[in-house]
């Protein structure tokens, strides 16, 4: 059983090898493999260090890749790695909105990845965060509308996006002024309502995303969805606050009893003893916190809440390591373990 990680020293693929170690997926080899600028480097995996290849153009002999190298490459080279015999789950949006490729979010619709071609898509980090979050709510009271606001740290950005917030940052503090390369005004102290490119209806594609993904994974396209994107001065970690119309009315405490046994997900609602989701506090976590659940003052018997995810983890590494798992569990890879 052997597992390969495509984009392996950008920041999603260092997550990746460090929910690997963690895994309950059971393989044989891990190979690491990026651009070829990288080839030759190495990263450390389980006490080992391990050499990164550059990214061939053909086949990989792998049984299950984790391609976080971006579209283009996946778009590319996804069909040769598939022909060669690998389960694909691809991190990127090349594939996300392809109707033969199934979007998935374990927690969600773990039983889509069933009906790969050999391709799985990971949803966009935002979506997956709040998927797991809402999903519940969906199944047990029905959403009919759904607005979302986001507070999106610089790791959506990679490795470079984080870079630019600390660098900059020590360029205020000391006087200077900040310059902005990766985003398209200066971070530091600043938030920033442009993630992606705008469309023609005024939404960015970042939140024109949220909305078809959201729709796609829980099966429903007549849900109605509205999102603002906004970039925020963290290093990593998504929040949202997202209002919920709902089809059938609950309250806050039924929600909270439905999110508690709700798999994914960390209920942190206490606002008296200042217990609520933040970035500070969901940095690290698998689960997703969800909290500030409340009454909705728009829509009657609907509901607002506050959720906090870690984008590199659940919104990236982490779910691509579980739809693997997923799949191993349901005997669904090629791969054997042999040892």
């Amino acid at each position: 059983m052997r597992v390969a990680i495509v984009g392996a020293t950008g920041a999603v693929g260092h997550e990746l090898l460090r929910v690997l170690e963690k895994s309950t997926l059971k393989f044989d080899e891990v190979q690491l493999y990026a651009s070829p600028r990288s080839a030759g480097s190495t990263l450390s995996f389980a006490g080992q260090d391990l050499t990164v290849r550059a990214t061939p153009e053909g086949a990989i002999p792998a049984d299950v890749i984790l391609a976080s190298a971006g579209g283009s490459i996946s778009k590319e080279r996804a069909p040769a790695w598939v022909a060669g015999g690998a389960v694909v789950i691809d991190n990127s949006s090349a594939f996300r909105l392809d109707p033969q490729v199934p979007l998935v979010v374990p927690e969600v619709n773990g039983e889509a990845a069933l009906s790969h071609r050999g391709i799985i898509a990971n949803p966009n980090c935002t979506t997956a965060i709040a998927a797991v979050a809402v999903a519940p709510l969906h199944r047990a009271f029905g959403v009919r509308r759904m607005i979302v606001s986001t507070y999106q740290a610089t790791s959506g950005a990679g490795q470079k996006g984080m870079e630019e917030l600390l660098t900059q940052t020590h360029m205020v503090l000391h006087g200077k002024e900040a310059g902005a390369e990766v985003f398209a005004h200066p971070i530091p102290f600043n938030v920033i309502p442009h993630i992606d490119t705008f469309g023609d209806n005024g939404y960015t594609r970042e939140e024109m995303k949220v909305v078809w993904e959201t729709r796609k994974i829980l099966g429903d396209e007549s849900l109605q969805i509205s999102c603002t994107a906004v970039r925020i001065p963290t290093l990593r970690t998504h929040a949202e606050a997202i209002t919920l119309e709902l089809e059938r009315p609950a309250t806050p405490e039924q929600a909270r009893e439905i999110l508690r046994a709700a798999a994914g997900v960390e209920v942190r609602d206490d606002p008296a003893g200042k217990l609520y989701p933040m970035p500070l506090t969901a940095t690290g976590k698998y689960d997703v916190e969800v909290g500030r659940i409340r009454a909705s003052l728009v829509f009657g018997g609907g509901l607002d809440l506050f959720v906090a995810g870690d984008q590199l983890l659940k919104g990236a590494a982490l779910n691509a390591v579980q739809i693997a798992e997923y799949l191993q569990q349901q005997g669904a890879l090629r791969g054997r373990v042999t040892g």
